[in-house]
Formats: C-alpha cells, sequence, structure tokens
C-alpha cells in the first residue's frame, strides 16, 4: 500500500494532465518543446531585400553591360579601354642655386607665364652691376676715341691746307721743294694719326657692345632664375622647399598641362587598320558614363605591340595591337582646368567609317 501512494504520487507530480488522462496513465513528454514559428518574426523581410539587392544588381550589370557592349555598336565604331592622361610638364632651374620663394603649391591652377617660384639671384644681381659699370667704361672710351677722330680729322684738314700752298709757291720760287716735301710728310702723318683715331673708335664700340652683351646676359639669366609656368595647367607635384639648393636642371614643380588631355586605347590590327588621323572619337569616363566628351585621333603606332596587362584581358593580349591615342578637342577644355583629373579610366570610342553615326549614347551635345 505504500508503494502504490509513492507511484501515485510521483505520477501526479510528473503529469499535469494525469487528472485528464486517469490515475494510472504513463505520457512520456519530450525533454524540450520546439517553439512555434509563424512566419511573423524579425527575418519576415529578409527574403524580399534579398530578392530587390539582386534585381537592383542585376539591372545594374545589364546597363553597363548595354552601354560597354560591343554588339551594341554599329559596324565603324571601334572602342578601347584606358585611361585619362594629360601631359606632364616640368617646372626646373635653369642654374644651380637656392630655392629663395615659392608661389604655388600642390593642386594649384596655374596660369601660362605665371610666377610659381623665384631662386636666389644676388650673385647674378652683383655680376650685372659689374658688367654696367665695364658698359660705363667702355662708353668713355668710345666718347674718348672719337674726340680724338675730330682732333686727327683737324690735323688732316691743316697738312692739306700747308701742302697745298706749298705746292703753289714751289713753282714760282717762293718756297722751297724741302718745305714740299715736310708737307707732304706731314699730311701723311695726319692722315695716319686719322686712321688710327677711326680703329680706336672700332675697339671702343666693339668693347662697348661686349659690355652690352654681358648685361643682357646677366639680365636673362636673373630673368631665367624666376620660374614661371609655360601652360595653363595645374600644379601635380612640389618638390623642392625653400631654401634647398639644387643643382642646374633641378626640379622644383610637376604640373599637368590641361590643354592636352588624350587617352590612350589599343586596337587590333583589323581596327586600327580604318583609323585614320584626325578621325572623330568619343571618350567616356566610367565617373561620368552619360557624359561623352568629344575627341580626336592624334597619334597611331607605326608598329604593333602588345597590349599592357592592365588594358585588356589575357586572351586580348595575345594578340598584336596598335596603340591610338584620342586626344579631347582643346575648345572643350577651355576654362575646365579645374575639372580635368588625369587617371580618371573610361573608354575611347573612335569612328572608323566617318558615314558612320554615332549612337544616341554616344551622341551627346557634339553630335555629328
Amino acid at each position: 500500500m505504500t508503494t502504490d501512494k509513492t507511484n501515485d504520487t510521483r505520477a501526479e507530480s510528473t503529469d499535469p494532465r494525469a487528472e485528464l488522462i486517469g490515475p494510472n496513465a504513463v505520457v512520456k513528454l519530450p525533454a524540450v518543446v520546439p517553439p512555434v514559428i509563424d512566419g511573423r518574426g524579425p527575418r519576415r523581410w529578409l527574403k524580399p531585400v534579398l530578392l530587390m539587392l539582386m534585381l537592383l544588381s542585376a539591372t545594374a550589370g545589364g546597363g553597363y553591360w548595354w552601354f560597354h557592349s560591343g554588339p551594341m555598336l554599329p559596324a565603324g565604331i571601334a572602342y578601347g579601354n584606358g585611361r585619362l592622361e594629360a601631359d606632364e610638364i616640368d617646372i626646373d632651374t635653369k642654374f644651380a642655386g637656392r630655392v629663395a620663394t615659392l608661389f604655388a603649391d600642390e593642386g594649384d591652377l596655374v596660369r601660362a607665364g605665371q610666377l610659381v617660384a623665384v631662386m636666389d639671384t644676388r650673385d647674378l644681381e652683383a655680376s650685372l652691376k659689374k658688367a654696367q659699370a665695364v658698359v660705363s667704361q667702355a662708353q668713355r672710351t668710345l666718347d674718348e676715341a672719337q674726340a680724338d677722330l675730330v682732333q686727327q680729322q683737324t690735323q688732316v684738314t691743316l697738312a692739306k691746307q700747308e701742302l697745298d700752298r706749298a705746292s703753289a709757291l714751289v713753282p714760282r720760287g717762293y718756297a722751297t721743294v724741302e718745305l714740299l716735301d715736310q708737307r707732304r710728310q706731314q699730311m701723311a702723318a695726319a692722315v695716319g694719326a686719322q686712321d688710327a683715331a677711326i680703329a680706336k673708335i672700332g675697339q671702343a664700340e666693339q668693347a662697348l657692345d661686349a659690355a652690352q652683351h654681358d648685361v643682357e646676359l646677366y639680365r636673362v639669366n636673373i630673368t631665367d632664375n624666376a620660374l614661371v609656368a609655360p601652360r595653363e595647367g595645374r600644379i601635380e607635384y612640389r618638390v623642392a622647399n625653400v631654401g634647398e639648393v639644387l643643382a642646374a636642371g633641378g626640379k622644383v614643380f610637376t604640373m599637368l598641362d590641361t590643354g592636352y588631355v588624350y587617352m590612350d586605347i589599343y586596337l587590333p590590327t583589323a581596327e586600327a587598320g580604318r583609323v585614320r588621323l584626325g578621325s572623330d572619337a568619343r571618350i567616356v569616363l566610367d565617373a561620368y558614363p552619360a557624359h561623352p566628351i568629344p575627341a580626336k585621333v592624334v597619334f597611331i603606332a607605326a608598329q604593333a605591340q602588345f597590349t599592357p596587362k592592365t588594358v585588356e584581358t589575357k586572351d586580348e593580349r595575345d594578340t598584336l595591337m596598335f596603340r591610338i591615342r584620342v586626344r579631347i578637342d582643346p575648345e572643350q577644355l577651355r576654362g575646365r582646368a579645374e575639372i580635368v583629373r588625369s587617371g580618371l579610366p573610361g573608354v575611347a570610342y573612335v569612328r572608323t567609317d566617318p558615314a558612320v553615326g554615332w549612337p544616341p549614347q554616344l551622341r551627346g551635345a557634339a553630335a555629328s
């Protein structure tokens, strides 16, 4: 009796539904009851979001393929990818010297002829003053030579007059032949002195001219120590600092010529053979895909070459290609130096058949 009560008590404590099933029934319940998921938890938006992201990726990829895909271009238009480049110009020193002042820095836009740096020219200025003093001395020497010539010309005139009188008196017996000979010698001496004075004037003029050239040379050298921007563009690098001593030809700045912006592409033989200098082209940058930039072909390589690894795929590198340079119309760059950036990737399209019109996505505002 004691055992049965114990079993009944254990059944009641382990089975909360014993009253409904019966006192002697044994019910086995799972240790853990899994929660019921009704689909309304925090993950209910995951699937729609994933589907939307996949749809957007497919749309973007399809748009890029549609814009850059070769089959979408009509026959007579070739294309290749590359990077936008601008001619680099080094602003160097002509003479060895110390950097005195810098008037520009990296990223600055400069105009053609704008002063960007000045070298220390105190030694040249001292040499210039010395040359100017030599010029003054040469001028005084020339003035003295010219005055001496005037004096010698007076002596020649006097000697000629005395010779004429002696020549008239000797036949009449009023003068001796000896006197006539003396007048002739005086005349010859005066003429010789006059010729010497003329020669001295020539020497003085040459000395003055040489001294003036020295002055001009020092002035040119001082001017050349004032470094100016040769073209309109942007300062890309500043290499030297104030106070540094540079050798002749030392680089101070590197600037980008924003008036000569181009892109080099590589085309296979079949397409490059139909390209001509001056052929119409378009450049489409990846950063501005909806804005084709008018350009012209300005260079065609004379020999085929392998394309660089960074330009085409490996299969395309197995074929010899020709380098084509496409330059942006300078008129399009006028006044837009601040937006020119070297290194931007993009695609250049070249019209190999002048009779073929540009498709709408490449026509832009400069359609032809």
